[in-house]
């Protein structure tokens, strides 16, 4: 397993460099507006919680990196109700017709989310314990780049709304630590996995395809967000009296 790890930190470097991370980083855009991507990250996040539940997890299973993958799980299934509370703070909540809602979520703009989430489903299905856990690992080391980025912007946005972000802030980023979660020591124990030949190649190649998948979904969230990052106001904190304003 030493080989597919080694493997997935040099994508994770390479995946650093994509456009929509610079742009998080640019503290020329007002933060709110390097955050515009979120509508758009909609079906994959709430999908998320579906590929943990009902793809990744198997509790009839007793099979060891099974039971690992289960525990992995139970943490990362639930994290789209912390999405839903901060796109309410961020102003996203806004009034739209149900089916205006239901057009935007199954329109073109956001086909790459959809489509992803539903790869990742044919994925983890087909797979076994071993390559369920090559995909959860390409997952985690992008979603901890993703959210180093977010929690930067969220910390921004904490000093002018006053306001604590649950998904886009720390809190999220503390459990994206860029390895599967819920088991002690989990580097050691990935480290001393002992792969065939032939398990190994069919490793390397599903991470190449699950990167490749996250890599087109994180630029289709960058085109989102420079799509729509002017239509942007920030619901800011007053320091002089507490009210709040539009920025």
């Amino acid at each position: 397993m030493k080989e597919i790890l080694a493997f997935i930190d040099a994508k994770k470097q390479e995946f650093a460099h994509l456009p929509l991370l610079k742009f998080m980083q640019d503290t020329s855009i007002e933060p709110i507006q390097r955050l515009a991507w979120s509508p758009c990250a909609t079906p994959f996040i709430m999908g998320f919680g579906e590929l943990n539940k009902y793809a990744f997890r198997d509790l009839t299973s007793n099979d060891p990196i099974q039971i690992i993958i289960n525990k992995h799980t139970e943490e990362d299934d639930h994290h789209w109700l912390w999405f839903l509370s901060d796109m309410e703070k961020l102003g996203f909540d806004c009034s739209l017709k149900f089916s205006d809602t239901v057009k935007f979520l199954w329109d073109e703009e956001t086909q790459i989310p959809r489509w992803v989430i539903h790869q990742l489903f044919f994925y983890a299905w087909k797979s076994d314990p071993l390559h369920k856990l090559v995909i959860i690992e390409v997952l985690e080391s992008t979603g901890n780049i993703v959210f180093a980025h977010a929690t930067k912007v969220a910390q921004e946005l904490q000093v002018l709304t006053g306001d604590k972000y649950l998904y886009f802030g720390g809190f999220h980023l503390a459990v994206e630590t860029g390895h599967t979660t819920g088991t002690d020591n989990i580097e050691t124990s990935l480290q001393s996995l002992e792969l065939t030949p032939v398990q190994s190649q069919s490793a390397l190649e599903l991470a190449e395809k699950i990167f490749a998948l996250i890599t087109e979904l994180v630029n289709a969230l960058f085109q989102y967000a420079i799509t729509h990052n002017q239509q942007l106001e920030l619901k800011q904190i007053s320091p002089i009296n507490n009210t709040v304003s539009a920025a």
